[in-house]
């Protein structure tokens, strides 16, 4: 599965079978979590075969069977959320590639004492559970890319592409509270594209922004474009 054929079928999957992660599987991912932290900063950590995490009263949005998970965190700052959503989807899609299934959760979690470590200066900021689902979720309705860009007949491909990779990024609530510009260069330097969160009364803009940004990057080619 190519990284686009992975962002087309990953979908939200909340209920989970009983069936633990392979020593490989679990292999790939710590290797996947540790790059992530180097190069975005972060402390990811991978929870495996615990089953408390996403059940009990804390744990509602009709989550079921969800023993493993990603922790997402890193030090407290104003880029953490961001940085967060963009690794931590580098993080889903991959699961994704792997024949896994993946939840993003903001508050559907509870904190199970002992299972990860955090320094005193460091955030818990959501969690992604993670494993072999029931089903393969469902797509839902999205915006349209005049909506979310300025799009235009004149715009490049790989701009477009972008941006219709970004609209298959998930979000708090499917809120798409997300905006790209394509800003043409006039003086013979790559062109520049920015990226904005936009108000939401839910929350997670900047971290769906994040999520967005890997989205648009896979679907443009970072080789075609600067970010603001």
């Amino acid at each position: 599965m190519t990284i686009q054929e992975a962002m087309k079928e990953r979908h939200s999957v909340r209920r989970y079978v009983h069936k633990p992660l392979n020593e490989h599987i679990v292999s790939l991912l710590q290797s996947m979590i540790d790059d992530c932290n180097k190069e975005g900063g972060l402390n990811i950590q991978l929870v495996t075969n615990e089953p408390k995490a996403f059940s009990g009263m804390m744990a509602y949005g009709k989550f079921s069977g969800v023993e493993n998970y990603f922790v997402m965190a890193g030090k407290k700052s104003p880029t953490l959320d961001e940085r967060i959503g963009y690794y931590g989807e580098k993080l889903v899609l991959s699961a994704q590639q792997l024949g896994l299934n993946t939840c993003w959760a903001g508050i559907s979690y509870r904190k199970v004492k002992g299972i990860y470590v955090l320094g005193k200066d460091e955030k818990l900021a959501c969690m992604i559970a993670l494993g072999y689902g029931e089903n393969q979720g469902i797509s839902h309705k999205s915006k349209t890319c005049q909506k979310v860009s300025n799009w235009d007949d004149s715009s490049p491909g790989w701009f477009q592409k972008g941006v219709t990779a970004a609209l298959l990024a998930p979000t708090a609530i499917n809120q798409q509270k997300f905006y790209f510009e394509y800003i043409k260069s006039s003086d013979g330097s790559l062109p520049k594209v920015k990226a904005s969160a936009l108000f939401s009364i839910v929350g997670y803009t900047q971290m769906d922004l994040g999520i967005a940004k890997l989205h648009f990057e896979e679907g443009a080619g970072k080789e075609n474009f600067e970010w603001v």
